[in-house]
C-alpha cells in the first residue's frame, strides 16, 4: 500500500534565543520547540495530508505563538484540504486569526505579530504546493532540485542571494492586510521527494549544498545533513524541515534511522 513517510526536524541554530518556527505533518504538531534527532513518520496515501512549515517573524512580537496558531489551524483542518480553492480559503482564515489573536483593529502588546508559511497537501494522485512568504517548498528530482514554491521578496540586486524582507506573510501588521496564496497543483509518482523548509535552512546554505546531501541521503541521514550543513553556516536563524518521500510501501516508507549525534 502506498505511503507517505515525513521526516522533520526543528532547531533554534546558534544565534536566536528561541525557536519560532512551528510544523505541522497530519495531526503531528512541532510548535516552537526543538528535536534533538529528526522524526520520521509514516502515513497512508489517500486522503488530504497537509505537511507545512511556519516561521515567525523575527523583529515583530512573538513569533511562535503566530506560527503555532497556524500549524495547529492547518493540523485541525487538514484532511478536508481537497482542493486548491480550499487551501487558499484556509490561509486567508489563518491570515485573519493571526492578525486577530494579535488585537486585531485595538492593537497591544502582540500587534504586528506575524509568520510566513509553506506547505504541501498530499493527496491519492497529486500534491498542492503552497506558501505565504519566504519558506519553501522544494522538489527533489532526478534531473536536479528545483523550487516549486515562490518567494514573497522583493527582486534581488546583482550578487544578492537571499533577503529577510517579505512582501507578505500571515499577520505581521498593525493593519489588517489580505493575502494572496500561492497554490500550485503538482502530478505525484512512486519515488518523489519533496523537501519543505524555513529560511533558516535555504539562506545560509546554498542551493547546490542542498542537492548535493538530498542526492547522497534519503530521510533522517537527510534531514540530519542538511541541519548539520546550516550549522556550520553559523546557525544565524532557526532550522526546520520536513522531507517526503512516497513509498509503495511501509516497511520502504520508513526509510533510515537518525544518526546518532
Amino acid at each position: 500500500m502506498p505511503h507517505v513517510a515525513v521526516t522533520a526536524l526543528s532547531h533554534p541554530g546558534l544565534l536566536r534565543d528561541r525557536n519560532e518556527d512551528s510544523l505541522v505533518a497530519g495531526p503531528w504538531t512541532l510548535c516552537a520547540t526543538v528535536t534533538e534527532n529528526p522524526q520520521t513518520l509514516v502515513f497512508p496515501l489517500g486522503s488530504p495530508l497537509v505537511v507545512a512549515v511556519a516561521d515567525g517573524l523575527g523583529g515583530h512580537p512573538r513569533g511562535d505563538v503566530a506560527s503555532g496558531l497556524v500549524v495547529r489551524r492547518l493540523a485541525s483542518v487538514g484532511p478536508v484540504l481537497t482542493d486548491e480553492s480550499t487551501v487558499r480559503d484556509t490561509l486567508d482564515t489563518c491570515n485573519r486569526a493571526v492578525y486577530q489573536a494579535a488585537g486585531g483593529d485595538a492593537g497591544g502588546d502582540l500587534a504586528g505579530m506575524g509568520t510566513t508559511v509553506a506547505g504541501v497537501v498530499v493527496r491519492a494522485d497529486d500534491l498542492l504546493v503552497f506558501n505565504v512568504g519566504d519558506s519553501r517548498v522544494l522538489a527533489v528530482r532526478d534531473d536536479g532540485l528545483r523550487q516549486v514554491s515562490v518567494d514573497d521578496s522583493p527582486p534581488l540586486a546583482p550578487g544578492q542571494r537571499t533577503t529577510s524582507v517579505v512582501t507578505q506573510c500571515l499577520g505581521g501588521s498593525p493593519d489588517f492586510r489580505p493575502v494572496q496564496a500561492h497554490v500550485t497543483a503538482f502530478p505525484l509518482a512512486h519515488g518523489d521527494r519533496y523537501l519543505v523548509c524555513s529560511d533558516g535552512l535555504t539562506d545560509p546554505v546554498p542551493p547546490d549544498t542542498i542537492e548535493e546531501v538530498l542526492r547522497e541521503y534519503d530521510d533522517a541521514r537527510a534531514a540530519f545533513e542538511l541541519w548539520k550543513a546550516a550549522m556550520a553556516e553559523g546557525g544565524p536563524d532557526n532550522i526546520t524541515l520536513a522531507l517526503l518521500r512516497i513509498s509503495e510501501d511501509a516497511e520502504d516508507a520508513e526509510g533510515s534511522r537518525a544518526p546518532e549525534e
